[in-house]
């Protein structure tokens, strides 16, 4: 009998694990902004706060067992569980494909690291300081561990990154007379930056610029008013290209 193929084993490892990440992420991400612990407690509905037994805690399926509604009221769950509990699966299957272990473990860390800035920049525009500033030293021990870039290229991206945002952010406040960014997003390019390094940084300006181009014109299409004052997530648009550019630099 043949072993299985270590792809394959990869593959199913980094869906299941996803799944599990999207779990807990989704939970941050509609407890979080409201001030509630993801941490403390029982897992319980969010409708009724009824605890939830081991068989309505299986990531997709349990969803789709109970036809997205609560056992206890009857509520619709949220399906925001649903969609970050898929995301993350599918980021952990293409970060095990793109990389052999332990890079792909590393590689996956960073896209559910990035999805839940991605995600809570998107729905409340908060970008918090303890999501973005533990992803320098963590880009920086990755360097140091030997995976992606060299060390002192991502040194400069951290700084670099930093710098570039804070100082469009001065400039664009004293000519408009008004803030045109959030502070967080200063802080997540410098940890991008610490990440992918310093050479690669232009291409997730032209990309999130793309993105929030796309973005403006679907906002159009749907109808929804769109002028110089209106806000976009480019914490969002940022996260969303810094992952596959790690996908290349690290291979």
């Amino acid at each position: 009998m043949s072993a299985p193929d270590p792809i394959l084993v990869r593959a199913v490892l980094g869906l299941l694990a996803g799944a599990i990440a999207g779990s807990f992420l989704a939970t941050l991400l509609i407890r979080w902004p409201k001030g509630e612990s993801a941490l403390a407690g029982r897992s319980r509905c969010d409708s009724c706060a009824a605890p939830l037994g081991v068989s309505e805690l299986v990531p997709v399926l349990s969803f789709a067992a109970r036809l997205g509604r609560c056992r206890h009221c009857r509520a619709p769950i949220d399906p925001r569980h649903l969609a970050v509990e898929l995301a993350a699966a599918m980021t952990g299957l293409v970060a095990m494909l793109a990389h052999p272990l332990p890079l792909g473990l590393v590689t996956a860390l960073l896209g559910w690291w990035l999805l839940l800035v991605a995600l809570l920049d998107l729905s409340d525009q908060w970008l918090p300081d303890a999501l973005t500033l533990p992803l320098l030293p963590l880009g920086l021990a990755a360097a140091w561990a030997g995976f992606g870039p060299a060390l002192p290229e991502r040194i400069a991206g951290a700084a670099i990154g930093w710098a570039a945002l804070f100082l469009i952010a001065v400039l664009y406040r004293r000519l408009r007379g008004r803030e045109g960014m959030g502070g967080g997003d200063p802080k997540l390019m410098g940890a991008i930056g610490a990440w992918i390094g310093a050479w690669h940084l232009p291409v997730i300006l032209l990309g999130a610029g793309l993105l929030g181009l796309a973005m403006a014109l679907l906002m159009r299409v749907r109808g929804e008013p769109v002028s110089a004052t209106s806000r976009l997530p480019l914490g969002t648009l940022m996260a969303l290209v810094a992952w596959p550019v790690w996908l290349v630099v690290a291979a």
